[in-house]
């Protein structure tokens, strides 16, 4: 059967709306990154150094998971990466120096990670402390709570088999990069698939017409914050494995790399938008950049202007041709 001249124009239409998005346009960006770094060294590429780029971004994707549901609902965490660091020590003090099995210790301090994301979750939803200031506050709490336990002494001498989290592989395959997969569809599934994932969306765009709609935000805010706070300490454990030792300062700036990668990912800072799709292209990119020009000979300050910029570079993209099309319509 013969397409209409406006069916032709609505299927065009529709096609261009999928093309334009931005996680379409970041993964063209991505692939051209890539390949820029690729014609600049020959160990870029190497089975080798992705897989211990897989190894290194762990920690940084699992916090960046609930990051996104956090940010989608409008709301932020800055105190992940002093969770991660309350968890790391936690973890080392029950063992080394309480004398817990260190699989108790492990579940100590996830229990401890998952308590402190509860605590964030409380205040906000509770005393209705803004999330800004609230996580603010317990980024220094949760900090000096570390350095106070810790007394500036490091944990090492772990037993061998503690190492397979962080440093050891499945089938070839790094052990924590099997555990983001697992994360990552996990988090994609509940946000794309269930009534809470299309509740957070709600409360993002409009918390007051999502409380009136019969949408227990204060539950789900409470829920989003405390998962936080668990993945913030899986991460501690996993990072205290990978480096071998214990230390206070563990996870200092690792916020700042959530943050970004979420963002860049297409997750607005003003909530009611973002995918796990778009994170996880977010957290990639810049640890590939991080990588592509340290091999190139790039160095450390140069490299946060190169991921700033592509930041930059892909939110204005994608916003002009949102507006391009919003002009056609």
């Amino acid at each position: 059967m013969a397409v209409s001249g406006v069916e032709q124009q609505v299927l065009a239409r529709a096609m261009w709306s999928h093309l334009i998005r931005h996680e379409v346009v970041l993964a063209v960006i991505l692939v051209l990154a890539l390949f820029v770094l690729s014609m600049q060294t020959d160990r870029f590429l190497t089975t080798e150094n992705l897989l211990n780029q897989g190894r290194l971004m762990a920690e940084v994707g699992l916090v960046a998971l609930p990051m996104t549901f956090i940010i989608i609902t409008a709301g932020i965490d800055l105190s992940v990466g002093s969770i991660l660091g309350l968890t790391a020590i936690v973890l080392g003090v029950s063992w080394k120096n309480i004398g817990l099995p260190l699989e108790a210790a492990i579940v100590a301090a996830l229990a401890v990670g998952t308590l402190a994301g509860f605590l964030n979750g409380w205040f906000i939803t509770r005393v209705k402390v803004p999330p800004l200031i609230m996580t603010l506050a317990t980024l220094a709490l949760y900090r000096g709570l570390a350095e106070g336990i810790s007394q500036a002494r490091s944990v090492r001498g772990y037993p061998e088999w503690f190492f397979q989290l962080g440093q050891g592989d499945v089938l070839g395959v790094p052990t924590q990069l099997w555990i983001l997969c697992i994360a990552i569809v996990l988090a994609w599934l509940l946000l794309s698939f269930t009534v809470f994932g299309r509740s957070l969306y709600a409360i993002g765009h409009n918390e007051t017409g999502a409380r009136f709609s019969g949408i227990p935000v204060d539950r789900y805010k409470l829920v989003i914050y405390t998962a936080s706070g668990f993945m913030a300490a899986l991460a501690g454990c996993i990072f205290v494995s990978r480096v071998s030792t214990t230390r206070s300062d563990m996870g200092t700036g690792l916020e700042l790399d959530v943050i970004a990668a979420v963002v860049l990912g297409g997750t607005s800072i003003f909530g009611g938008v973002g995918t796990i799709v778009g994170t996880v292209l977010g957290f990639i990119m810049i640890q590939l950049l991080k990588n592509g020009l340290s091999l190139t000979g790039v160095k450390g300050d140069a490299t946060i202007v190169v991921i700033g910029s592509v930041l930059i570079l892909s939110i204005l993209l994608t916003n002009f041709i949102q507006r391009s099309r919003s002009g056609n319509d």
